[in-house]
């Protein structure tokens, strides 16, 4: 069956079940806000939360000591900062910091006890790694505490935006994974095995529940129905265009930063080859998926910041579809129809990435490289990741903030679990041009290190950089203030409203 068949069979069989269904959208009486989730968030821990949906909720759990404002600059969250020195950071508490779920005020003792945890290797949290330049943290009062690092570093504050725990639960080793004890904007009410998250708004009360639906067709029946109010991305094209043709319904998108890539084994004889990783860019025709799979919410991307970004390459190509270069370069590398390269692709059973993951076989194939596609399970398939158990697999960053994401990704020394060099990629001109963009004494110096980096990376290929997807926002008619960030974050519960009211 042909690709347009195919979606047109998806789209006619979606209209056929709510037909059949006769429920015609509707808004529930409630004022519950119901907002759908494509996976369930696998820890309420900020120490040890790597995946998107964990980080995008503990967002709303915990504070931090610093966040990012629409620059990607590091500004005060729940305190101000002032540098002592090149190695010194003195941080004082907002007057009014908040409180945990027990009455107790988030104290200078708490944001202690949060990161000299992380910074326990017994502790393993993936973290760590992003914070080892830490040498000392001295608590002077209930507000005032500071840090001291090992080498100067202008991104330092940067660092400090997990959440901060309670140091008494930290002692008593409190189950935070399933039971936050946060003092951001939300607290969880209830969350069980299997079953949706209820948080409650502080300010008002408002119950927001996040509901966990993996299959994408799933949750807009659910949307159309009225039990859920609220989707956020992860929706194939032809559902979003067939959405926006109900008059219930209201759709927005705006450009994204989270980066979507193809990742090698460097230590595989076959990927290991830098002609073999050049290959499979070539052979991949990132237009086609980002035009019919995405419905064009997708741009292009040559790295894993994006060109605007203020320590970005401005000037980095994409490495261009062209499928006779590709079989070029197997054939260079001693494959061809005789002797057809076989590559093992693993991906996560979500069916968007599946559905992808699917093309991009069918793409590698007319070259003449045969994959065994293999879909697994998130845990399952993070914990190969990790474990270096793969020759290629595709996965996405969310969030990216701040070029030191390098060190964590790419660095020799950054090799799961101290970082997520999960490719096993060893670059001595890589390592040098990370480290010397973190001694730089100036922006400018650190901005052309990171640039310079970058184009060592592209030139390497331990990604294959794919695309910067787009934010896509669904929602029912009743709810207002709810906007997107150009990351994916969830930051507008905090203002969203249900106004079911209205003439």
């Amino acid at each position: 069956m042909s690709k347009p068949i195919r979606l047109f069979a998806l789209v006619l069989w979606l209209q056929m079940t709510l037909t059949a269904c006769q429920l015609p959208p509707s808004e529930t009486s409630d004022n519950i806000i119901r907002f759908g989730l494509s996976a369930t968030p696998v820890t309420l821990d900020p120490r040890f939360a790597t995946d998107a949906e964990s980080a995008r909720i503990n967002r709303l759990l915990y504070q931090r000591l610093v966040d990012f404002d629409a620059g990607l600059r590091p500004v005060p969250a729940l305190a101000q900062w002032t540098q002592l020195s090149p190695t010194r950071y003195r941080f004082v508490l907002n007057a009014k910091p908040g409180h945990f779920p027990d009455g107790q005020p988030v104290t200078a003792k708490d944001v202690k006890a949060t990161y000299d945890s992380i910074l326990d290797p017994t502790t393993a949290s993936p973290h760590r790694g992003a914070l080892d330049n830490i040498q000392e943290i001295s608590v002077f009062s209930l507000r005032e505490l500071e840090f001291t690092i090992e080498k100067p570093d202008l991104l330092f504050p940067a660092h400090l935006t997990l959440g901060i725990l309670p140091a008494k639960g930290i002692a008593a080793a409190a189950p935070f994974n399933r039971q936050p004890q946060g003092s951001g904007d939300f607290e969880l009410i209830s969350w069980r095995e299997a079953e949706p998250l209820i948080l409650r708004r502080r300010a008002d009360q408002q119950k927001i529940i996040l509901v966990p639906v993996k299959d994408p067709l799933v949750r807009v029946l659910k949307l159309l129905r009225g039990e859920l109010d609220i989707l956020q991305n992860n929706l194939p094209a032809e559902m979003i265009r067939w959405l926006g043709n109900k008059e219930h319904i209201s759709i927005s998108k705006r450009p994204g930063s989270n980066f979507t890539y193809m990742g090698f084994n460097l230590q595989d004889a076959a990927t290991g080859q830098l002609k073999i990783r050049q290959a499979v860019a070539h052979a991949l025709n990132r237009e086609e998926i980002i035009r019919y799979l995405m419905g064009d919410a997708a741009r292009l991307a040559a790295a894993l910041l994006p060109p605007t970004h203020w320590a970005g390459h401005p000037d980095l190509a994409q490495y261009p579809y062209n499928p006779d270069k590709a079989r070029a370069l197997l054939k260079q590398a001693g494959f061809d129809k005789a002797h057809p390269l076989r590559l093992l692709y693993k991906t996560s059973s979500n069916p968007l990435s599946l559905r992808r993951a699917t093309v991009i076989q069918h793409q590698l194939k007319q070259v003449g490289i045969e994959v065994d596609l293999r879909s697994y399970d998130w845990g399952t398939f993070y914990s190969d990741i990790k474990s270096g158990r793969f020759q290629m697999y595709s996965l996405s960053w969310v969030g990216v903030k701040t070029p030191d994401i390098f060190r964590y990704v790419f660095h020799s020394e950054s090799i799961p679990p101290k970082g997520a060099n999960r490719g096993r990629y060893q670059s001595p001109q890589a390592d040098q041009w990370i480290e010397k963009a973190e001694q730089a004494d100036d922006l400018p110096s650190q901005v052309l290190a990171y640039q310079q980096l970058q184009k060592q990376i592209w030139q390497d290929l331990p990604y294959v950089p794919l695309w910067y997807e787009d934010q896509v926002l669904v929602t029912r008619p009743c709810i207002q203030h709810y906007q997107l960030h150009h990351d994916g974050n969830y930051d507008s519960l905090r203002k969203v409203q249900k106004n079911c009211n209205r003439t």
